[in-house]
């Protein structure tokens, strides 16, 4: 049978190959150890005890307990550190998949130009009311601001690639690409909100998400004029605005 290594191995394991390969400074390996053991601290109260224990709804989990405590760039920045550690363990074949690789990296408001802060982006997402239509556009606002999804990749996302019990939203992009792009608790709770009380598609096998008030596939220009009437009212100017 071959030899497991437990969480604690590899991390100290990789932390050693970038010191001795990598040569990074005490600083640098300071802060990846801090994040590496703020992760595995995660997994092993989930019962995971090994390296090979860990799956993809481990680390999605784990960056969506970060949301409270830390903002868009830490949580970006500890990824990075658990991507980097699986990869390593990949490598060096103590994994046979990368539970990370699927995983998108925390984003800011860069999928909405022009919209200035976070006050702002709280204008727009408040600003649709809560009518069965403002409650569509506020998850749209909200899962573009929060998850950092393209437009084209937004009115295109299916109800099956939706998992809110594990929070987190399965993203086709350019090039048939796949990821994983995590959910905030905003996010859930307006998208479960419109499924369960607003989402009224004409045809039954209707697959897209957002749909228009015909139960038709929502549109980007679609999308995009509601988001232009929502940010004059709000007095939010978007970028062309």
């Amino acid at each position: 049978m071959a030899r497991r290594l437990s969480l604690e191995e590899g991390v100290d394991l990789y932390l050693d190959h970038l010191k001795v390969e990598r040569g990074l400074s005490k600083n640098t390996l300071e802060a990846y150890g801090r994040d590496l053991a703020r992760f595995t601290q995660f997994v092993a109260e989930r019962g995971r005890a090994d390296v090979d224990d860990v799956n993809t709804l481990d680390v999605t989990e784990f960056l969506l307990s970060l949301m409270d405590t830390l903002g868009a760039r830490s949580r970006a920045r500890t990824l990075v550190a658990v991507r980097q550690w699986c990869k390593h363990l990949v490598a060096e074949r103590w994994l046979d998949a990368d539970p990370a690789e699927l995983i998108e990296s925390p984003k800011t408001a860069k999928r909405l130009p022009g919209v200035l802060g976070e006050d702002a982006v709280s204008r727009l997402i408040a600003a649709p009311g809560d009518t069965p239509r403002g409650r569509r556009d506020a998850a749209m606002i909200e899962l573009t601001y929060a998850s950092g999804l393209r437009v084209s990749e937004l009115v295109s996302l299916p109800v099956a690639d939706v998992n809110l019990n594990a929070g987190y939203v399965r993203v086709t992009g350019k090039g048939q690409k796949t990821r994983l792009v995590p959910l905030g608790e905003a996010a859930r709770d307006r998208i479960a909100k419109y499924l369960a009380e607003d989402r009224r598609p004409k045809d039954p096998a209707q697959r897209a998400l957002f749909l228009t008030d015909r139960g038709g596939p929502m549109t980007r220009q679609g999308f995009w004029k509601l988001l232009k009437r929502y940010a004059v009212s709000a007095g939010v100017k978007l970028a062309g605005g």
